[in-house]
């Protein structure tokens, strides 16, 4: 069986990112004799025409569609994909008539509309690596219902559309220096990545990686990581960003990653998204001497009492300290900040702003609104409120708006606190930062590169 994997997403700002997901798809697919696989990327591929030409070439039996983002989350600059993706369905079913499989974290938040909208065969709701059960069963002229988290046609979409729990047991990638997008990413940045833990325990009220990933960390190996980026490395990696959703909600273990590092001789920087929580004694001094170069806090709000409505697992004096210590560690940092949720108004906006001077030598990414999503409480407070109705469709971009303040307030205040600053960036920062990142990535810088905005 022949097996062509393609990642929908062309999202290139504020860096164009590795669709790790495929990697472990791959790998599990892999597991069974006899079929080839390959993986076709929308953002070293290029355009429908190329992808008609492989996809004729290569004559797969089956096609598995991966949809990361459904949106970009930025309510400045607000972009829904659904379009695109919907005319990327189209492009293969023009020059193929094999089955069509869905997945991907943004499917899995909308399964059913999404599988209408594309016009799909198959689903895989959750984890991506179950699309071998489904091609197990096919091979085997099996019945595929037992398959978890599988959507098709026929599916009851308004019972059978839950999530099933996380997959049990290791999980492992399948990196092949020898794809063709591999050169794509080294060449645009050179950033490659990989994972060290899936889940969330956070309870934050908007986001969805407990939804998507479960709510109980499932830890790789350190060892294991610590392979993982001694071949992206030896690949002509010059940057490893870690994907998972919080890299220190567990520091013991990120504590052995480190040192996993050190001992495989990692060399290449990396960086990662962290909780700005009180870390232990030299915490980020370990990580720095392990490679780590970037840190990006999930800060969210300078006020406590945001945070706490927001159910952040810190407040702002862990924020500060969490800051002085990766500061003096020597670490570029980032701060986002998410004004705009339930309960904000001018004196909470005025406090956030006021305390960012507290955070000096850094870059500020500051989203105005947060975008809501089904299975978050955020969606349950917005639905309570009037906001949004329960049959209301959620995939075009929908914002939170907070009683007190406007989003156009918000916006206004938020775009004149940034003006004549260069590490203030208001959302992602749109075209403009993707041309100038384009340019760096082509003159040969490497990695984030944000930390070039700090005054």
């Amino acid at each position: 069986m022949k097996v062509l994997l393609v990642s929908a997403s062309t999202l290139t700002v504020p860096y164009p990112v590795y669709p790790l997901g495929l990697d472990y798809v791959a790998h599990a697919l892999s597991a069974s004799a006899g079929r080839r696989i390959k993986i076709a990327d929308m953002n070293e591929v290029g355009d429908y025409a190329s992808l008609e030409k492989m996809i004729r070439g290569f004559s797969p039996d089956i096609i598995g569609l991966s949809l990361r983002n459904i949106d970009n989350t930025d309510m400045n600059d607000s972009r829904a994909f659904i379009d695109k993706y919907k005319a990327l369905a189209e492009c293969i079913r023009r020059c193929s008539d094999v089955p069509l499989v869905l997945g991907g974290s943004g499917f899995t938040l909308f399964p059913a509309e999404i599988m209408n909208i594309l016009n799909a065969d198959y689903g895989i709701i959750g984890e991506g690596e179950r699309l071998n059960l489904l091609l197990n069963a096919i091979e085997k002229q099996e019945d595929i219902s037992a398959v978890p988290g599988l959507i098709t046609r026929k599916t009851d979409t308004d019972t059978e559309t839950e999530t099933p729990p996380p997959l049990a047991g290791s999980f492992a990638g399948n990196f092949d220096r020898e794809n063709a997008h591999v050169q794509f990413y080294l060449e645009n940045g050179g950033m490659l990545n990989l994972q060290t833990k899936r889940g969330c325990h956070f309870k934050c009220i908007y986001c969805t990686y407990p939804h998507i990933e479960g709510e109980k960390l499932r830890f790789i190996p350190p060892e294991e990581v610590a392979d993982a980026a001694l071949r992206l490395q030896e690949a002509g990696a010059k940057y490893i960003y870690i994907t998972d959703s919080v890299f220190n909600s567990d520091y013991p273990h990120t504590l052995e990653v480190a040192r996993a590092f050190e001992k495989a001789g990692i060399s290449v920087p990396w960086g990662a998204f962290f909780a700005p929580t009180l870390p232990p004694r030299d915490y980020y001094k370990i990580m720095a001497s392990a490679g780590l170069a970037h840190v990006e806090f999930g800060t969210d709000s300078l006020s406590d009492r945001m945070l706490a409505s927001y159910k952040k697992p810190f407040r702002t004096d862990q924020i500060f300290e969490a800051h002085r210590q990766a500061k003096e560690a020597g670490l570029h940092i980032a701060h986002y900040l998410l004004p705009g949720g339930p309960g904000e108004n001018c004196d909470s906006l005025n406090e956030t702003l006021l305390n960012v001077d507290k955070l000096d030598k850094s870059v500020l990414f500051i989203f105005s609104g947060i975008r809501i999503y089904p299975h978050t409480e955020l969606y349950d407070i917005a639905v309570k409120e009037g906001q949004i109705s329960e049959s209301q469709s959620m995939l075009e971009p929908v914002f939170y708006q907070a009683e007190s303040i406007t989003q156009e307030e918000i916006i206004r205040r938020v775009t004149g606190y940034a003006k004549g600053h260069t590490n203030r960036i208001v959302g992602a920062g749109g075209n403009r930062t993707g041309d100038i990142l384009s340019r760096m990535y082509k003159s040969g810088y490497h990695g984030p590169l944000w930390e070039y905005l700090i005054q």
